[in-house]
């Protein structure tokens, strides 16, 4: 009897650099090297191309590559993305029933949301052992962004949320708080892992600020720069930082640095213009991923932010590359969160309560008059990504982890 096959269900996949394709790369590729048969189940689209449409079928370093979709309404409106999830849950269930064999290890990612609750039933009838990879929680997630369409089907999809959740054999979330949340759904302890997210920690290390050639391109030599890197979407918030720029305006040498895109880029953008404060901010698209070690570390700090009622729904992996290139964080948002009890515990931060601009003013001119304590932020920062966040060990966490099936 050949081994089981380990068949992963996502939107993206390699070549896509989004959050979740990149992730999910890194451990497909990994366990294809360990000698395990790997398979992926992805879209033919690409994250920020549209219009890309990727061979249906790819082997790239051992791992076989299906790709059964190709979104065609976009991301824009409502009822576009609507109509794509419903033809990805097809799809995707389709190509489970085609692809997989009894015994096989089915393990469902959120995106496109609820995937799971369009696998789980394919996965009971083939008899494979399921796995949920839960980077969010959804619908509550759409529900506290506002979209009210959901809300009539919301106690429906909860319960078939909770129902495929029960199905797997266990559920793995990548914080504390998100385990507390299904917790309280009624899973039991032993059928929830936590395995954190991760960055490129090989190839994104502690650099200083000086010789960094795009802080020279970008005109920042000399300046106390406060960066921010990747999506700015609707699960964050940037009205604390605005409020705080409008009192720091006198401060000649403090700049704020954009470095991404997402739903809320241009809103901040359009109030910055507004509010007069241009010489402040700059904005810079994604960078090429072979140049993020340069572009993390342009900054003399980074802020990320989570609206307080997206705390355990989500967690925000963009600290893990902060942390790997050695920077302090300032977590905006629920002082109580996930990221923000890290930067508090371990001292390689702030954090500092959604709407309290005074405090990030006060923060942000103590970093700037104090090299010292930033160092020392700086350095505890790496130091906390080499004890608990290393790419390597959450690989290695996963390979156990699906290596314990196979005894049964």
């Amino acid at each position: 009897m050949s081994p089981p096959k380990f068949i992963f269900a996502n939107r993206f996949f390699y070549p896509d650099h989004s959050a979740t394709s990149q992730i999910l790369s890194d451990l497909a590729f990994y366990l294809a090297q360990q000698g395990m048969r790997v398979s992926v189940l992805a879209s033919r689209g690409l994250y920020d191309d549209p219009e890309a449409d990727l061979p249906a079928f790819e082997n790239k370093n051992g791992v076989e590559i299906h790709r059964v979709y190709r979104p065609r309404f976009g991301r824009h409106s409502l009822l576009g993305r609507a109509l794509d999830y419903l033809a990805m849950y097809g799809a995707f269930a389709a190509a489970v029933g085609r692809l997989a064999q009894r015994g096989d290890r089915l393990i469902v990612k959120t995106d496109p949301p609820l995937l799971s609750v369009a696998l789980a039933p394919v996965a009971r009838v083939k008899r494979l052992l399921l796995i949920n990879w839960l980077q969010d929680l959804y619908p509550e997630l759409a529900l506290r962004l506002g979209v009210r369409a959901l809300a009539p089907a919301a106690p429906v999809l909860i319960a078939a949320r909770n129902a495929s959740l029960r199905a797997a054999a266990v559920n793995v979330v990548i914080g504390a708080s998100m385990r507390q949340r299904l917790e309280g759904f009624g899973l039991s302890a032993d059928r929830i892992a936590i395995i954190p997210n991760w960055c490129d920690d090989e190839l994104i290390t502690p650099s200083p600020t000086t010789g960094n050639p795009l802080r020279s391109a970008w005109g920042l030599e000399g300046k106390f720069v406060v960066g921010y890197s990747g999506n700015l979407g609707r699960a964050h918030e940037y009205k604390t930082l605005l409020e705080a720029a409008e009192r720091l305006r006198a401060e000649s040498n403090i700049v704020f640095l954009f470095i991404g895109g997402g739903h809320l880029m241009q809103p901040l953008k359009a109030e910055v213009e507004q509010r007069g404060l241009g010489k402040m901010f700059q904005f810079r698209p994604y960078q090429p991923p072979e140049i993020l070690p340069q572009s993390l570390a342009v900054p003399d700090v980074h802020w990320v932010s989570l609206a307080p009622a997206m705390e355990g729904l989500i967690v925000p992996s963009k600290f893990y590359g902060v942390a790997a290139v050695g920077r302090p964080t300032i977590a905006i948002g629920d002082p109580k969160g996930e990221i923000a009890q890290l930067v508090t515990h371990h001292n390689c931060g702030v954090a500092i309560d959604s709407g309290n601009a005074l405090k990030l003013v006060d923060t942000i001119l103590a970093m700037r008059n104090d090299n010292a304590l930033v160092t020392q932020m700086s350095h505890n920062a790496r130091a906390l990504l080499d004890r608990s966040f290393r790419k390597q060990h959450a690989l290695q966490n996963w390979e156990c982890l699906l290596r314990s099936f196979d005894v049964d």
